[in-house]
């Protein structure tokens, strides 16, 4: 047999035709592109699924943890109600109960302390002792060790 070409053949041909060693050139382009874009999808989706535990986060809100336990729920159960109520959870600002209720609770241990019809005293210990509050407030605590 001779190596000459059919006078019909074209002597070029496009890119996406196979060539006659079994080289397919678009089918590695097109390999590699779909593992791109794979990886590329999948960031997205991780990035996506963590929003309220990263906006929680940067916010430093108190219920940070909250939101990253219904971001692991929705993520294992593929029920989205709980990526819903942990984005609006970190949307959300709740109130600080914690520092007020703490305060209260300070002041009416002092009032328990203080021996009714004595003359109170606190407020000259404390200056002569240099003015450090610390120094009582740590013996009190280690008789009064609530909080």
């Amino acid at each position: 047999m001779s190596e000459q070409m059919l006078p019909a053949a074209p002597h070029h041909l496009p890119f996406f035709i196979p060539g006659a060693d079994g080289s397919d050139t678009l089918m590695v382009v097109m390999g590699i592109f779909l593992v791109a874009t794979v990886f590329w999808v999948g960031t997205l989706y991780w990035k996506l699924h963590s929003l309220p535990e990263r906006m929680a986060h940067k916010s430093q809100k108190l219920q940070f943890e909250i939101v990253a336990v219904l971001g692991l729920i929705s993520l294992f159960t593929h029920m989205h109600i709980f990526w819903v109520a942990g984005l609006l959870l970190a949307l959300i600002d709740l109130p600080d109960f914690g520092t007020p209720m703490r305060s209260i609770a300070d002041s009416v241990e002092r009032i328990a302390d203080a021996k009714p019809g004595a003359p109170a005293a606190e407020p000259e210990a404390e200056s002569v002792s240099g003015g450090s509050p610390d120094v009582r407030t740590s013996a009190k605590q280690e008789v009064h060790n609530h909080a």
